[in-house]
């Protein structure tokens, strides 16, 4: 093998698809984790910067916003359907709608914003019309270019249009190999695979998986509950996904009649899997308040997913000088659905040794980070 990459979620299955595009023998491990996140998360895709970014944030983005599109539109031609569909985004909030119109409209004017499409201020009643849930008086800013994205479906895509191009699947435990002073590769039950490079990809499991060879990723383990609604005899697949700037919440309708929430925050429960009454209570309460609408509507079910945090904030991205043969691609926390396929293609140009185009110094995985 040329490449192994360790995770099968949206980053891996990206890198793995970039990485066989290109014709580079590469085999892909899937863990299979109880609580991925790509497996869970809502889907609502808002991409582009904003000016609080730094720099390489910000350079990242944008580069994120111009590559999903083609990518989802190159796996849809490619005959695997992603479950990509743009639907703009409403940006709703109690005050404050002017400034929020000003900074998006701005925004939509700069050069490499193009795919955020038009932005318009939305007065009392007109954002309910496009989300029929809202709150009567709630006012906004709709941005044309928002989309949705089926987590598991563009998972699904990826990794099978990277099997057609050669890609080597095995599932299991993950194990890096440690000969020679650098990492050669993994080990999966009674086997052991050896490549030049190994992509670690495991979202919030990456940190253990380098445990072992005594480097520590300031990498933890978020726990989020999701919930899905569905209400009878709504049709929600042409609904725009919502922000609720006011609450930092989302919601994202589905078709043909489904809602699902953004999750809740407990970085204190580890991998703890589970769906507590407390939190799935504060789900519905926030729901409740933002979208009234959804007082006759069914709970479907909740999902339990862990994102991969960092103690900065930022994504860990790049080479470890500690782990030579070993690259890293996860911390995107609540962003992984929306910058995670972008996140996969730098990873494949790292290991490949190609230029990305982007200053990645300050995402490296081994720069100095302080714990809280």
């Amino acid at each position: 093998m040329d490449v192994i990459v360790v995770g099968s979620g949206i980053v891996g299955a990206s890198t793995a698809y970039h990485l066989c595009k290109k014709g580079i023998a590469t085999l892909l491990v899937e863990t299979n984790h109880t609580g991925q996140a790509t497996q869970a998360g809502t889907g609502v895709i808002h991409p582009w910067p904003f000016p609080r970014d730094t720099p390489a944030d910000w350079d990242f983005k944008l580069a994120a916003a111009t590559h999903l599109p083609h990518l989802m539109n190159e796996l849809d031609q490619d005959g695997h359907p992603p479950g990509y569909e743009i639907t703009g985004s409403l940006s709703v909030q109690t005050q404050g709608s002017r400034s929020a119109f000003e900074l998006m409209d701005s925004l939509s004017r700069r050069e490499g914003f193009e795919t955020m499409g038009h932005v318009h201020r939305l007065g009392p009643g007109q954002a309910r019309e496009l989300f029929p849930l809202l709150n009567e008086h709630d006012q906004g800013v709709h941005i044309e270019g928002g989309a949705r994205l089926d987590g598991a479906l563009a998972r699904h895509a990826l990794l099978e249009a990277a099997q057609e191009r050669g890609l080597h699947l095995r599932a299991g435990q993950a194990h890096l190999l440690w000969e020679n002073q650098r990492v050669s590769g993994v080990q999966v039950g009674d086997e052991h695979l050896r490549a030049p490079v190994t992509v670690v990809a495991a979202g919030a499991w990456s940190a253990q998986l380098l445990s072992p060879t005594g480097v520590q990723l300031p990498l933890f383990p978020v726990r989020g509950q999701m919930a899905h609604f569905t209400l009878p005899g709504q049709q929600t697949r042409t609904w725009p996904g919502v922000r609720f700037g006011d609450h930092d919440f989302h919601a994202l309708a589905f078709a043909p009649n489904h809602v699902a929430t953004s999750g809740t925050r407990r970085p204190e429960a580890g991998f703890t899997h589970q769906a507590t009454v407390t939190e799935l209570s504060q789900l519905l309460d926030t729901a409740l308040q933002t979208m009234p609408g959804l007082g006759q509507a069914c709970l479907s079910r909740t999902r339990v997913g862990f994102r991969p945090a960092t103690h900065d904030g930022h994504q860990l991205l790049g080479p470890l000088q500690d782990a030579p043969g070993v690259l890293i691609a996860t911390g995107l926390d609540s962003q992984g659905l929306t910058l995670g396929p972008f996140q996969g293609k730098v990873a494949a140009q790292l290991a490949l040794g190609e230029p990305t185009g982007l200053d990645l110094a300050p995402l490296r995985p081994d720069r100095p980070t302080q714990a809280p």
